[in-house]
């Protein structure tokens, strides 16, 4: 096994204190692990060492769609979101195959923030199923256990109760992939499994300060579909979010900043790392999703290089103001 990377563990002494410190009652947390889940998949059949590549999950009509809207019920908020870019009929019809891209890194409870919120995951299911989608997967490679981390976080228990499926990784899952002209991703193991059959893809992520990258938005989250031993990865955290970037082409990304991280990111740990800023994104352009996103984090998207390299090699619109947004309250 690879050695994980050492600041985001998230030791089990650690976990409790600053739990405690948020108020918040775990005990039923005790039986759980909380160590890094090594992601890296065993020796692979030849079939599934076939290379892969991902489509382009996109809808051509709806490029360069976005929406602000301001309140601090998430529900609300993301219903209006998703009426101000064409509503989510014009993006998924009857018989797709949705997959949602979680943030469930972290084998932490969801008041924390660390995670996608449970109850906007569970509402993105039901308005899915009401588009007319035949089937709605919710997946991500966790940090932390994976079976913890979607436990702990309120997710599993939100896609069910929602009519969706949750799918785990599994070693079988994982095959290469090459970003064409890519620095980094060569070769590298990709969780396509759950892909496998998928017509639409869309990115539901919180927006959350991050100690390497500045801070964690819609494309750090495309994160969670490598495998392998990723925290190399680290070493240049720009270059693999702005590859990650023109590697996945989603149908729509969500970024969620009802509550945003400001400090101690990725895996926060006290509701003091918290601050209430009633914001939800919806955009069909996740480097104007991002741009936008950071100034919840006092930032520019100057002081995130990988939005601006990104939007340079066309991953999406950096000055997001172009797309003439829709702004809401609610």
């Amino acid at each position: 096994m690879s050695a994980p990377d050492p600041p985001e563990k998230l030791s089990r002494r650690e976990f409790m204190r600053r739990a405690a410190g948020a108020g918040l009652t775990l005990g039923a947390a005790a039986g759980l692990g909380f160590g890094l889940y090594d992601s890296r998949p065993p020796s692979a059949s030849p079939e599934e060492k076939r290379p892969v590549t991902l489509p382009d999950y996109s809808v051509p009509a709806a490029k360069g769609r976005m929406a602000i809207v301001h309140g601090g019920d998430r529900i609300k908020t993301l219903g209006a979101a998703l009426a101000a870019v064409g509503g989510l009929e014009s993006l998924i019809k009857k018989g797709d195959r949705v997959l949602l891209k979680v943030n469930a890194a972290f084998a932490l409870p969801p008041q924390l923030g660390a995670t996608t919120n449970p109850e906007l995951t569970a509402e993105l299911i039901r308005l899915c199923r009401r588009a007319g989608a035949s089937r709605v997967i919710v997946t991500d490679n966790p940090i932390n256990d994976p079976a913890s981390a979607f436990r702990l976080s309120g997710l599993e228990a939100a896609v069910r109760a929602a009519g969706g499926r949750l799918v785990l990784p599994r070693a079988e899952f994982f095959r290469p992939t090459t970003l064409p002209g890519g620095r980094l991703i060569k070769h590298w193991p990709l969780m396509a499994g759950p892909l496998e059959g998928i017509t639409k893809l869309i990115g539901l992520a919180p927006v959350k300060d991050h100690h390497r990258s500045g801070a964690s938005m819609t494309m750090k989250n495309w994160y969670g579909l490598l495998g392998g031993s990723r925290n190399v990865f680290h070493q240049d955290i720009n270059g693999i979010i702005t590859e990650l970037a023109l590697l996945v082409r989603p149908t729509l990304v969500i970024l969620d900043g009802t509550m945003t991280m400001m400090r101690n990111g990725p895996t926060g740990g006290s509701l003091e790392d918290l601050k209430k800023t009633d914001t939800m994104i919806v955009s069909t352009d996740q480097v104007a999703a991002d741009a936008r996103g950071a100034a919840l984090l006092g930032k520019r998207p100057a002081d995130l290089p990988w939005i601006g390299q990104a939007g340079a090699r066309g991953a999406g619109t950096v000055d997001f103001e172009k797309l003439r947004p829709a702004r809401l309250k609610v």
